[in-house]
């Protein structure tokens, strides 16, 4: 565990702590670690009212806290609609609970109970998913995220049962949760599956390790996209660019890690789309067919791949100004005396009302997809067509950005 945190002596981090095994035994460690270096402990747990029990664990994980002196918060979903997949849907709320928990309370960096038996899971659910080298990785030790927080996990190199022990030791009791036993999910049918291959050389700690050896194949591969985007990537009104003839004689891997960046990027997607339907979109954009992936247009036009916003996806986008607007652009402009003017798109409808856009010499599409400031039915400013007016538009990412992400993602 240390090498996770030995970089953070003296710093406020935070712990997610669900109240079963694995982060308990997260917990105590953390606070014995915490003493010794003068590092402020703060504890979350997320309650995502599921079960008839998450409440009394969460009070129960409190209590735990207080015995320790580790001040603790309890995080409540409500969110769930009962439609799409439970768990990913509940991960990404848990994410979405802590990180904002954590930029409240001042916490740069929130460790995660994850084991070394969890990395194997993850690599066996990723290699029947057909991943590729970053799938095959596994999870990794540090991980930023979009919200500016870093997720830690100590104890990868830590098998469940060596933590059950330390609780053990200490007379602590923690909390079983119904669904790790229920094969409907497919996590729980992986750690079936792995129960029973330790026989045939396929455990945890052979898949673990295997992880281990494709993190250092994808950090060299990631480097390699990152010197490509450096040379060829480049910016215009939202959308990415490259070169398409030095963009194809790059290597495939390469080539569809750039691609995935900038799809992911424009559209403000945390996934990468599938490699299967990449691919296709690939080929049709090369060979002179513009297509829609992932909430973006990919098109080669005059010499150039561009990757651009879909202006029907950044069309459901509208709040009132000042904001950020579609992910991407940071809007800001005059106080309005009256009610704030709302942030859309321009759209078919506000580009018609501006027959002067042609000579701006901008992209059509990426004027389409840009924001405008709206009142009464009308367009009264277009940031990207007005650059004198006073409201303004800027895009929240860069050059620099994109490609150190490269080196990350």
């Amino acid at each position: 565990m240390a090498g996770a945190v030995s970089c953070l002596p003296g710093a406020r981090i935070g712990v997610a702590v669900s109240g079963g095994g694995d982060s308990l035994a997260l917990l105590v460690m953390l606070r014995d670690w915490a003493e010794t270096t003068g590092a402020e402990l703060y504890a979350a747990t997320v309650d995502h009212g599921l079960r008839p029990e998450s409440a009394a664990e969460a009070t129960q994980v409190a209590a735990v806290c207080g015995r320790l002196g580790v001040p603790h918060s309890t995080l409540l979903w409500t969110g769930y609609t009962g439609q799409g997949n439970l768990q990913a849907e509940a991960r990404m709320a848990r994410q979405s609970l802590l990180a904002g928990w954590a930029l409240d309370v001042g916490i740069d960096h929130i460790c995660l109970g994850h084991t070394r038996d969890d990395q194997a899971e993850t690599v066996l659910m990723r290699l029947a998913r057909g991943s590729g080298v970053d799938g095959l990785s596994g999870m990794a030790v540090v991980r930023p995220d979009p919200s500016g927080v870093i997720w830690l996990r100590p104890l990868l190199d830590v098998r469940r049962e060596a933590l059950r022990d330390v609780l053990r030791r200490r007379s602590l009791v923690w909390a079983e949760d119904p669904s790790n036993g229920d094969l409907r999910f497919d996590r729980v049918k992986m750690r079936d599956l792995l129960s029973r291959q330790d026989q045939h050389g396929l455990g945890a700690d052979r898949l673990a390790d295997t992880a281990e050896r494709m993190s250092a194949a994808s950090r060299v591969l990631r480097r390699v996209a990152y010197e490509a985007a450096l040379t060829l990537l480049d910016i215009e009104d939202g959308d990415i660019v490259f070169p398409a003839r030095s963009f194809a004689e790059l290597e495939d891997e390469t080539r569809w890690r750039l691609l995935s960046m900038a799809l992911c990027r424009v559209a403000s997607q945390s996934y990468r789309p599938r490699l299967k339907t990449l691919r296709s979109a690939e080929i049709a954009a090369m060979a002179g067919r513009r297509t829609s992936l992932h909430g973006c247009l990919v098109g080669v036009r005059q010499g150039l791949l561009r990757i651009q916003r879909e202006p029907s996806a950044a069309a459901r986008h509208s709040l009132r100004a000042p904001g950020l607007w579609d992910g991407r652009w940071q809007v800001e402009g005059p106080a309005s005396a009256g009610p704030p003017p709302l942030i859309s798109a321009l759209g078919e409808t506000g580009l018609a009302l501006r027959p002067d856009w042609r000579a701006s010499g901008r992209n059509r599409i990426a004027l389409l997809a840009s924001p405008a400031i709206w009142e009464n039915g009308m367009v009264t400013a277009c940031p990207l067509l007005d650059p004198a007016s006073e409201w303004h538009a800027k895009l929240i990412w860069d050059k620099t950005m994109i490609c150190d992400a490269l080196l990350t993602h």
